[in-house]
């Protein structure tokens, strides 16, 4: 899609529209930020009655953001009568009553009186004043429509563009159906009610489960309670979806996605094991495996990990000891290990086979030939002292 919603692969302009008229603008920003406006909405003829400043000007063109081709075709004059000498009909933008028997409309209702004579081949012009006044009496005389806005009237002077803006605004919103363009995709149909009502099960289900409904004398009204919260939202198939998988990850716990993995503490344990006895599951030369392997673990912990990693990340004593969980070191997969200590922390699991042992030992040799620090910390010790563990930890990192 093309930046900030321009593309140049569509029509500059919907179609024959007003000629939009500046009389003496004194900036020449304001005449590019009003040609910007113009090419918002399919205008592209434009005017200028004596410029104050030189022209062509740069700062308009800055201003213009693209909208160069307006400028490139702005017709200069010198009088507000020359400009408008093949206008079979005239409007005048205006913030003041000027006490002329003239016709006055808003934005909106000039925009209908335009549009007929426009589709007829008259040349219309909409005529705004200057920056510092507006129009004067002699040249308001020249319209046929006085066109002011709805403004706070102890503010009403508006920006050259910005009155601009909302008469180009008016008047392409008339003529383009005050069509959108574009709306909201619809990538899934509306959920049916028998979805729906299953999804109710499903929560009114879990929620049962931890005594949401209380008092019980309340049960029935929090139900219709809870089904029209959802019911307002109007859901689609997927929002259905999506809602019932975000209840079944709560609800689950640390099966769920919420907690990273698939597999419970006993099964997490069982896993280890089951590595140690194998080597770690390592493959000689190979790094691809062993960090795949890292993540499994990691993503799947068991309960004194779990409960080890929350206490050592909560304990502001080792706050910046920069710890990693579940980290390859070379082809050896490390419980905890702080690089910038050269500390290796091991969760010892209870009934450690002989293989798992001597798996162990052969990792600590490795581990003590590149100078890192070994910390056994048992699982029992870990389960029911935390507070002396942490304190175990903060000695080997060499703190108080």
């Amino acid at each position: 899609m093309p930046g900030a919603g321009t593309d140049s692969s569509k029509d500059w302009a919907a179609g024959p529209g007003p000629v939009v008229v500046l009389v003496g603008p004194q900036l020449g920003e304001n005449i590019g930020a009003a040609a910007r406006a113009m090419a918002n909405f399919g205008l592209s003829r434009l005017r200028l009655v004596k410029p104050r400043q030189r022209w062509p000007n740069d700062k308009a063109r800055m201003m213009a953001a693209g909208a160069d081709r307006i400028l490139d075709d702005a017709v200069l004059f010198d009088s507000l009568t020359a400009a408008l000498a093949d206008c079979s009909f005239v409007l005048a933008t205006t913030a003041r009553a000027h006490d002329q028997a003239k016709r006055v409309v808003g934005a909106a209702a000039a925009a209908r009186e335009i549009a007929p004579r426009i589709d007829a081949g008259e040349t219309v012009a909409i005529v705004f004043g200057r920056e510092r006044n507006g129009l004067e009496n002699d040249e308001v005389a020249l319209a046929d429509r006085i066109v002011t806005l709805p403004v706070n009237p102890a503010f009403a002077s508006l920006n050259l563009a910005q009155a601009v803006v909302i008469v180009a605004y008016e008047w392409f919103k008339l003529k383009s159906g005050d069509l959108l363009p574009f709306s909201m995709p619809q990538k899934s149909p509306p959920a049916p009610k028998q979805q729906l009502l299953a999804f109710f099960a499903s929560l009114e289900r879990e929620l049962e489960q931890v005594e949401f409904f209380r008092p019980p004398d309340k049960r029935e009204t929090m139900q219709i309670n809870l089904r029209n919260i959802f019911t307002r939202m109007q859901p689609t198939q997927q929002d259905i979806q999506t809602l019932h998988g975000v209840i079944m990850a709560i609800a689950q716990g640390r099966k769920g996605p919420a907690r990273g993995g698939v597999l419970d503490g006993e099964e997490a344990a069982m896993l280890r094991a089951l590595l140690a006895e194998h080597g770690g599951g390592r493959v000689p030369n190979e790094r691809g495996p062993v960090r795949g392997l890292a993540r499994l673990l990691r993503r799947n912990p068991t309960d004194a990990e779990r409960a080890l990693w929350q206490a050592l990340t909560n304990d502001r004593r080792l706050a910046g000891r920069g710890f990693k969980r579940q980290t390859p070191i070379g082809q050896h997969i490390c419980d905890f290990v702080s690089f910038p200590l050269r500390l290796v922390i091991e969760v010892v699991p209870p009934d450690e086979s002989a293989a798992a042992a001597k798996a162990r030992a052969d990792k600590y040799a490795w581990l003590k030939e590149r100078n890192y620090k070994i910390l056994e910390l048992p699982t029992r010790a870990i389960e029911t002292e935390m507070a002396e563990t942490l304190e175990r930890i903060v000695r080997a990192t060499g703190g108080d």
